[in-house]
């Protein structure tokens, strides 16, 4: 009988602060199936790592010196040789504008610097595995936060036309932070139904993934500040 050995999920570390660091990598480095491949202590050294290590996951922090996270975010991801790394932006709350920035720069979702190591573990796991993190409570919040920060108003970046009326509820209810199945329970469809809804909206909307929808429904106005009592 032969045996398949999966590789470990290979993580870098991004963040300006040492013990912060040496935190994550004491985490990944004694988690089975997992490996920290480099620290990186600003976001230049972040993209120089991620280019030279190749990671499946980065751990990203936002302020750093030299460059932030948010730039070495989009350096990473709009990088073709780098396509197969994904991008875990560490934060906190009072930084939600910062977060939001991040996920437009190609971040396949975000955590709490407050998060238990438990979690963090479960989150690396979900993003190497090539889905988004957006875990349904803290979308909640950073979306309602966004809704108290109006924004001057930008033009989308895409457009909902072609989307079906059944297609924009399940758009609308993703961004405000519903799960598949709390979707399916509150439009009285089937869990096979919605994910084929969810795959013709990324198709449509040319997204990435699920952190890229959100992205989305706020930039059009589909939900966010500039649509009042929605």
């Amino acid at each position: 009988m032969t045996t398949t050995v999966v590789p470990p999920v290979r993580v870098l570390i991004a963040d300006d602060q040492a013990m912060v660091r040496g935190s994550f990598r004491v985490l990944v480095d004694h988690t089975p199936g997992m490996t920290a491949v480099g620290e990186a202590a600003n976001g230049v050294e972040a993209v120089e790592l991620a280019r030279r290590e190749r990671p499946d996951v980065v751990l990203m922090d936002i302020r750093m010196p030299d460059l932030d996270g948010i730039e070495a975010t989009r350096q990473i991801c709009t990088d073709p040789a780098l396509s197969g790394v994904r991008v875990l932006i560490l934060t906190t709350f009072d930084l939600d504008e910062y977060v939001y920035a991040a996920l437009r720069a190609g971040a396949a979702g975000f955590l709490l610097k407050d998060t238990p190591p438990p979690e963090v573990l479960t989150a690396i796991r979900v993003v190497a595995a090539g889905e988004a993190l957006l875990a349904p409570s803290v979308t909640r919040r950073l979306i309602a936060e966004f809704a108290r920060r109006p924004e001057p108003a930008r033009p989308p970046v895409r457009s909902l036309d072609g989307i079906t009326d059944r297609e924009l509820e399940v758009l609308g209810l993703i961004a405000r932070g519903l799960s598949n199945t709390e979707i399916t329970e509150h439009l009285h469809l089937s869990l096979a139904t919605v994910k084929t809804h969810i795959g013709r909206l990324l198709t449509k909307l040319r997204a990435r993934d699920r952190a890229q929808l959100v992205i989305v429904a706020y930039e059009t106005g589909l939900v966010g500040a500039r649509r009042p009592g929605a």
